[in-house]
């Protein structure tokens, strides 16, 4: 067994990612957004003109870097497998709507222990609705849930994706292409070049580790396996102690930086991300590596986040730190409705009812 794949190989890979977090914020990324998946893919959407909320447009290199540091792992370590075809399309839906539920929390689950370690109670009730979301899912994983199987692809298939996010890298080297936001959270960021190693550090231990932050409360729950959430807690250790040296920690509810204080909504967006999270089988960390490493569904689900961020910013759904609009209160009921009835289809639920309505038409 390879120290990664041990105990003490994912408690270091946590404590790691805990401190590079930090380190992002103390050399310029927005405060409590180190890293943040939900985040610099709505980023990227802006940077890409697909919305135009002006404060929150960049390219950001950590989630390229997290991307081609997967992908470049993945090559070495001869574990690059194309695969897909599992319920592709319900994927990017599902992927869209677990973005809705993460901009409306502000933040995905990786952010969520970055604020929570930063003394950010907002944070603690977001976990709390990511738990139950989990739990949920959990629910219907025990009673047959499934996306099907997905089947070996080409190798060319594979590439798609991590080619693209190459382009992007060289152009968002210097070309000036892409849209740079002049204030707010996307005018803030650490060196080009340190986010990029930072971002290809992160995608090289997320890769070797499994590290996935909704997979490890599931299997905690679901197989009383702490593995995985040993990286969990790890990341929340290292960005708490981190914060309180460079006094960045800040306990309460109020004030917060890019945080709002409507407790239901940071419950219900986390729910969402939870439940969709483990349909999909991971956070979105965990799918930025799987595209990395060749799953093109991973890969179609990371174009979900980009689409749900772009329609998020388009249509008033994102939240702010003044709370949650309409718009957004109404698209996390929606997606929680349409997550369960995906549940009920795709599990024996489903199969029992369309057996029923099978028998029902023969006896007709």
């Amino acid at each position: 067994m390879s120290f990664f794949s041990s105990r003490s190989g994912m408690i270091f890979s946590g404590l790691l990612v805990g401190v590079m977090a930090v380190f992002l914020v103390l050399m310029g990324n927005p405060a409590n957004m180190g890293v943040c998946i939900a985040c610099f893919y709505r980023d990227v959407a802006g940077a890409l003109g697909f919305h135009q909320a002006a404060t929150v447009q960049y390219m950001r290199p950590e989630i390229l870097g997290i991307m081609l540091g997967a992908f470049i792992t993945s090559l070495v370590a001869r574990e690059f497998k194309p695969q897909g075809g599992s319920s592709t399309m319900l994927r990017f839906f599902i992927g869209v709507m677990v973005m809705f539920g993460a901009l409306v929390f502000l933040g995905c689950p990786l952010r969520m222990l970055l604020r929570l370690g930063a003394g950010d109670l907002n944070a603690f009730v977001a976990l709390i609705g990511f738990i139950a979301g989990i739990l949920t899912g959990i629910y219907f994983l025990k009673n047959g849930f499934t996306l099907n199987r997905a089947y070996n692809q080409s190798s060319a298939t594979g590439y798609v994706l991590p080619v693209i996010f190459v382009i992007f890298l060289v152009l968002a080297g210097g070309t000036g292409i892409f849209k740079v936001s002049t204030e707010g959270p996307g005018s803030l960021h650490a060196p080009f070049l340190i986010s990029l190693i930072v971002g290809l550090i992160v995608g090289f231990l997320a890769q070797r580790t499994r590290l996935c932050i909704a997979g490890g409360i599931r299997d905690a729950f679901l197989i009383r396996d702490f593995h995985l959430v040993s990286g969990f807690l790890a990341i929340l250790i290292a960005t708490m102690v981190m914060n309180l040296i460079f006094g960045k920690f800040k306990l309460g509810f109020a004030e917060q930086p890019i945080a709002h204080t409507s407790h239901l909504w940071n419950f219900l967006g986390l729910y969402v991300v939870g439940l969709g999270a483990t349909f999909l089988g991971g956070c979105p960390l965990r799918q930025t590596v799987l595209a990395g490493q060749g799953n093109v569904d991973s890969a179609v689900t990371i174009i979900g986040f980009i689409v749900g961020a772009a329609l998020a910013h388009n249509f008033g759904i994102a939240a702010s730190p003044k709370g949650v609009g309409m718009a957004g209160q109404y698209i996390v009921v929606i997606s929680i409705v349409l997550l369960f009835i995906i549940g009920f289809i795709h599990s024996k639920f489903g199969a029992a009812f369309n057996s029923t309505q099978k028998q029902a038409s023969i006896n007709r």
